[in-house]
């Protein structure tokens, strides 16, 4: 079974053993017996046991995949079943809008006790979403290095490598054997999580290169660090952008990489689980973008959060479909006498968005990537164009002679293969324009560019089929 499989059939078993939970506890509930109160209490403490010894044996992803899987009653039922040391493991794997809902569960002594079990990485990403007074409570209880190292955390702006890196690695100087750091690394209950490699470092933290875990197996022990570590590595600054590391990750298949300050101090250490977390959310907060939704939603969050997340570009969408309707309006006339137009616009409307939708997906991924500069903005639209043509010529030909066959009017045919091509080079166009204005502007391409693409190419393809057919046909 795969991992898939298999968490699925972890949460087909919470699901069962909750119903179940609810319907003998309804039942007992509803007899009349003697000592109804103790029987009752007997039933509800065993179904209890027996779903938290199932959760205490799942991994925290898979609860947290669990949790929001779960309307908000069983959410906060299997929650409050979860050990409380493993509150701090899952609140970080659970997506935002389900945190909310845990944390307003939550007293504030709950909530510092869970952030006290995690790291001062782990706490910078949890914090924002945290009660004030529980983070100056946090504050307060820490050992003087971890708040320094959460000061210096939330201090890096969303989006850069200081907001990622973690402060969990290993060191060691130069002018040491490999037997000595040997003896060192021994000391060690366990090595951080992705350690490939240790940094070394000056007396002053200064970082002068890395010694591979591979080097260090297969190179004799009186050997000196300095004379098997790699003084090139690749380091990052904690100001820079999160997107640059995540391709130099992916690029040369990092497992780890040190992190710098302007002095050249080692400051921290970023690890592929830190990309790799960062990858997905961006992926995520780009769907949702194009498909004009503010934030992450929770999907059994009330009616009212849901509502406000996405009536914004509802409504945007609302005006350009009354401008789209009045598109047709203008040619009430020209569909009267000619029915089959009604039958076919749908037609050049749809094709135009689904290229649109292609066009802009391609170029949204493409300055995700850095694959795209402003020079290159010309000679992109000239390349969009030059497929819109052919597929416009290719496609809008097939419909063109499907249209002539059902129809029997060889000059609707040709006004529908010259509104499909013309209408696929309108959606080639915005496809290019719009995500490449947003980035120029500052602003994140992927921010309703389905919606706004839609919008044009509906009311674009309408306007350039019903003119052309009112044009040459009536």
């Amino acid at each position: 079974m795969g991992d898939a499989d298999a968490l699925q059939a972890r949460l087909a078993e919470v699901q069962t053993l909750l119903a179940r939970h609810r319907l003998v506890e309804d039942l007992v509930h509803r007899q009349e017996m003697p000592r109804h109160d103790l029987v009752e209490s007997l039933v509800h403490k065993r179904h209890l046991a027996e779903l938290r010894g199932k959760l205490d044996k799942m991994h925290p992803a898979d609860i947290a995949t669990i949790l929001e899987a779960l309307p908000l009653p069983d959410r906060l039922m299997v929650w409050n079943l979860v050990k409380a040391e493993r509150d701090g493991e899952i609140l970080l794997e659970v997506s935002d809008a389900v945190r909310e809902t845990l944390i307003a569960s939550m007293a504030p002594a709950e909530l510092t006790a869970a952030a006290q079990t995690l790291d001062a990485d782990e706490l910078a990403d949890l914090a924002p979403d945290l009660p004030r007074e529980v983070v100056q409570s946090l504050f307060q209880t820490l050992p003087h290095e971890e708040r320094e190292q959460l000061r210096a955390a939330l201090s890096y702006p969303e989006g850069t490598v200081g907001a990622l890196m973690d402060f969990d690695m290993v060191t060691v100087r130069e002018d040491v054997t490999l037997e000595v750091v040997f003896r060192y690394l021994r000391r060690f209950d366990a090595l951080p999580d992705h350690t490939d490699q240790l940094f070394v470092v000056d007396r002053n933290d200064v970082l002068q290169g890395v010694l591979s875990l591979s080097r260090l197996l297969v190179s004799e022990p009186e050997t000196e660090v300095t004379a098997v570590m790699r003084s090139d590595t690749l380091r990052f600054t904690p100001h820079d952008p999160a997107d640059d590391a995540a391709e130099a990750f992916d690029r040369y298949d990092l497992v780890s990489a040190p992190v710098v300050d302007a002095e050249g101090k080692l400051v921290g250490r970023l690890d592929v689980a830190a990309v790799l977390d960062y990858f997905r959310e961006e992926s995520e907060s780009e769907q949702l973008a194009q498909a004009g939704l503010r934030e992450e939603e929770d999907i059994f969050a009330p009616v009212w959060n849901s509502v406000k997340n996405r009536w914004a570009w509802l409504a945007i969408n609302l005006v350009t479909a009354f401008i789209a309707s009045r598109v047709i309006g203008l040619f009430e006339g020209s569909i009267e006498k000619l029915v089959a137009l009604a039958a076919l616009m749908p037609i050049v409307a749809g094709i135009g968005g689904n290229s649109g939708n292609q066009t802009i997906t391609m170029i949204v991924r493409a300055i995700a990537l850095g694959q795209l500069s402003p020079d290159h903005a010309r000679r992109l639209y000239r390349k969009e164009l030059g497929v819109s043509l052919i597929n416009g010529l290719v496609w809008g030909g097939l419909l063109g002679v499907l249209a002539w066959a059902l129809y029997g009017s060889l000059a609707l045919g040709l006004v529908m293969t010259s509104a499909m091509t013309l209408n696929l080079l309108l959606a080639a166009t915005v496809g290019v324009a719009i995500p490449v204005t947003l980035a120029r502007l500052g602003r994140d391409p992927a921010v309703g560019s389905s919606v706004m693409i839609t919008a044009v190419t509906d009311s674009g393809g309408f306007f350039i089929f019903l003119g052309l057919a009112t044009l040459f046909l009536l």
